[in-house]
């Protein structure tokens, strides 16, 4: 039976409707709830543009073949621990002597892997290392949920909008173009693969050939698999020779009110700013002024590597966690300063009504999530400056209060 595209509309329509009623009534629990029916109609509804974008028929139909809800998916996207832990807890997983004991050991034995590619793309394997550690823990364990199942079950309930959707049909051509076999493809709850774990969609515009086999083998060939980490990083912007950035001291009496923008490294230095571990600043480089648990903790001069590392994942924790890694492995100190660990951290509810409460002051900070990026970090500090406070743009409980004082 053939529908014209104003009917498809509208069934599309139809069944997100129902996907979003069910993740209302049922709260994480949706899959379990929806009737296999329905989701089998929410596969159906995907075949005109899995056609439109070169998908066949044999391959969507045995890429769907027996597929069902998967109930897990939804609670793990509540889990994610780079935006849930204190960021000293996430480093202390992150950076373990058991990573690092792993790390040293391959960095050792795939030195010649890692500087080919190094030289091929600019990228420091420092960063390579350090997405590959916090990814997979060096390839030993890259996932094991099946892509398509994950990705159509974050798909129905609309997880992030259009997102999953558009990856599931990138997935499809993968699995169309031959890049690999449907019992294959398996990664991570989010539809992630490989040893460096590539959504579908950066597979497709960025996966590299490195080995010259004649294949895109992110999974089991690992120059493949960092080469195209490499390619994705350079793509991004990724500056050859500036490191993603330093931990600093501040000089004496330094009124953080004036340290806003990037400046050259020089510039820095000129205006006093040292290295923690007392050796010089980078020559090359503009770097901005970091405080990832505020004034009390270690204070870092950021690239915009480090921004480029966040194209990996969106956390500043999680891009923290690679680069710290990654210097770790080949020779690098940990930070001089002690993290405030005994300090009272807002939480989620209250960093919620922080971004609320910026929000109705005028800042754009994006989503109301919880989530302090730079947007929310740029606001905070620019709040801390009107009341006084440090202006270090980490968000504290004073600082809430002093704006929910204003708005009373």
């Amino acid at each position: 039976m053939q529908f014209n595209g104003s009917f498809m509309m509208v069934l599309t329509q139809l069944r997100r409707a129902l996907a979003a009623l069910y993740l209302l009534l049922w709260g994480a629990m949706p899959l379990q709830a929806a009737p296999q029916a329905d989701f089998q109609n929410f596969i159906n509804s995907l075949w005109p543009e899995a056609q439109k974008q070169g998908v066949s028929r044999k391959t969507f139909e045995s890429a769907f073949s027996g597929i069902t809800p998967d109930p897990s998916v939804i609670a793990l996207t509540k889990k994610q621990s780079e935006f849930v832990k204190p960021i000293w807890s996430y480093l202390d997983s992150a950076v373990s002597e058991a990573r690092l004991a792993r790390g040293r050991a391959v960095a050792a034995e795939k030195a010649q892997i890692l500087a080919a590619i190094e030289r091929a793309y600019g990228v420091d394997r420092r960063v390579l290392l350090g997405i590959w550690g916090m990814e997979t823990n060096f390839g030993s364990y890259t996932g094991d949920k099946d892509v398509i199942r994950a990705l159509a079950s974050l798909a129905y309930v609309r997880y992030r909008d259009d997102f999953f959707e558009r990856e599931l049909i990138t997935a499809l051509k993968i699995l169309e173009e031959g890049h690999i076999g449907r019992a294959g493809l398996r990664g991570s709850w989010a539809g992630a693969m490989g040893q460096t774990q590539f959504m579908p969609s950066s597979f497709m515009a960025y996966a590299v050939d490195q080995d010259g086999d004649g294949a895109k083998d992110i999974w089991s060939t690992l120059p493949d698999a960092l080469a195209s980490t490499a390619n994705y990083l350079a793509k991004f912007g990724w500056e050859t020779g500036v490191p993603w950035g330093v931990e600093v001291s501040l000089p004496q009496g330094f009124d953080l009110k004036s340290a806003g923008g990037q400046q050259p490294f020089s510039r820095w230095a000129e205006l006093g700013f040292t290295r923690a571990n007392g050796g010089a600043l980078p020559k090359k480089g503009k770097a901005s002024l970091f405080f990832p648990a505020g004034i009390k903790g270690p204070a870092l001069l950021i690239t915009e590597n480090f921004k480029v590392i966040k194209r990996y994942n969106a956390s500043d924790a999680y891009a923290l966690g690679v680069a710290h890694l990654g210097d770790r492995l080949l020779g690098g100190q940990g930070f001089t300063k002690s993290w405030p660990r005994a300090e009272k951290r807002l939480s989620l509810a209250e960093t919620k009504e922080l971004q609320r409460r910026l929000l109705a002051l005028g800042y754009a900070i994006g989503k109301v999530d919880g989530r302090i990026g730079e947007q929310s970090r740029d606001a905070v500090r620019a709040q801390q400056i009107r009341h006084g406070l440090p202006a270090d743009g980490y968000p504290t409980l004073a600082l809430l209060q002093l704006l929910r004082q204003k708005a009373g």
